[in-house]
């Protein structure tokens, strides 16, 4: 039976810390200070004979670790489940660097070791929340600190950039209000070092969303160009009245609606793509303002790109009339849809990484729809 996590650390609350004006400057802590003088004492006697001692951070974290806390790094929800079963006071286990479990899932980016911890309301507020580990860290800290992160599994720079923001946004609605002034044993507070350890992704982000912005409002532009023309160059011509030759067949009304949605939604994305280039490239607008954006001219796009192809198929059955042959059809179909299926295939890892983008979109609207029928029916009631 596994009892270790009986030899938790008794480590007294800590209250947080706003920094001290002498102290502020000092970019190492003193236990630092002492391994580094350590290490430099055991590097002078030179020879075979010399042993250099590692510095915390460059060692296995996880050697200390008790098994709960090794498969909450992991991500083992099971696991977790088991242990805490069993023994359901374990969760309060404390590390020698004075992190409990939630500063373990958080720093190891376990989104389900997270949740389970957070529906533990008594305890999470109580005990774990409130811990302060031995470098100054609140679980606030341990957002901004990238030394367990491994970039995610986003498409791009500027979507990994928006699930770090939304951990930082998570964590802080479970944290005590005024912890968001604490500062670490180096005088920075949670949000100053978030910057500090994001500022490279935050530059890559911005050019990456610059240059799609870019690429797809060129490619939007041209759609809309083409299906413009389109619309001034009638299939079949006209007859000697001015009226189109094929104005009551299905297909002209098919290829008149088609060129009329592709010409809307393609001027659309290039108004969507062009707020995108006009936005200020800010850490906070990559939260949702961007992502947003960029999903809606993703859309708007691809609809473009499917209604433009989807016109030119019907302008190819009008011209041609081959409707009876139904091999040649399904040829032209095949045609018609092979640029729009590329399209698809090409960009579906990016629309995988809208998903989570939508999800909260749809359930934002799907809970104001409610209120807004209930306000409705109120208005009634009290009219009535």
């Amino acid at each position: 039976m596994d009892t270790t996590w009986a030899n938790s650390f008794v480590v007294p609350d800590k209250t947080i810390s706003l920094g001290k004006a002498d102290c502020l400057d000092d970019g190492v802590n003193k236990r630092e200070k002492e391994l580094q003088s350590k290490t430099i004492e055991g590097g002078k006697g030179g020879g075979g004979g010399s042993k250099k001692e590692l510095r915390p951070c460059e060692g296995n974290r996880t050697s200390n670790y008790i098994p709960l806390l090794i498969a909450a790094s992991e991500g083992i929800v099971e696991i977790v489940n088991e242990i805490l079963q069993v023994y359901p006071q374990a969760i309060e286990h404390v590390t020698k660097d004075e992190e409990n479990i939630l500063h373990v899932a958080i720093k190891y980016r376990q989104m389900e070791i997270f949740r389970r911890v957070k529906k533990m309301k008594i305890i999470r507020d109580c005990r774990l929340v409130s811990r302060i580990d031995n470098r100054g860290y609140t679980i606030l800290h341990h957002v901004a600190d990238t030394e367990k992160y491994d970039g995610g599994n986003k498409a791009g720079p500027a979507l990994q950039l928006q699930a770090e923001l939304k951990w930082l946004e998570r964590v802080r609605k479970i944290m005590p209000s005024h912890y968001v002034m604490h500062r670490n044993n180096d005088g920075k507070t949670a949000d100053e070092l978030f910057k500090d350890t994001h500022a490279a992704l935050l530059k890559k982000a911005q050019k990456w969303i610059k240059e799609t912005s870019q690429s797809c409002s060129a490619v939007a532009v041209l759609a809309a160009t083409v299906v413009f023309a389109a619309a001034y160059t009638v299939p079949g011509g006209n007859d000697e009245m001015g009226r189109p030759i094929f104005l009551h067949s299905p297909f002209f009304l098919f290829f008149t609606v088609m060129d009329v949605v592709s010409l809307a939604s393609s001027l659309t994305s290039v108004v969507m793509f062009l707020s995108i280039l006009t936005s200020p490239f800010e850490q906070e607008n990559f939260l949702r303002s961007l992502p947003r954006k960029l999903i809606a001219g993703f859309t708007l796009l691809f609809f473009s790109v499917t209604t433009t192809m989807l016109s030119f198929t019907a302008t190819i059955l009008l011209i041609i009339r081959l409707e009876k042959k139904t091999w040649t059809t399904t040829l032209i179909y095949t045609a018609a849809f092979l640029p729009v299926s590329v399209f698809a295939l090409m960009q579906f890892p990016l629309y995988l990484a809208f998903t989570s983008c939508l999800h909260s979109l749809i359930k934002k609207i799907m809970k104001k729809v409610p209120r807004l029928f209930k306000r409705a029916a109120r208005r009634r009631s009290i009219q009535t």
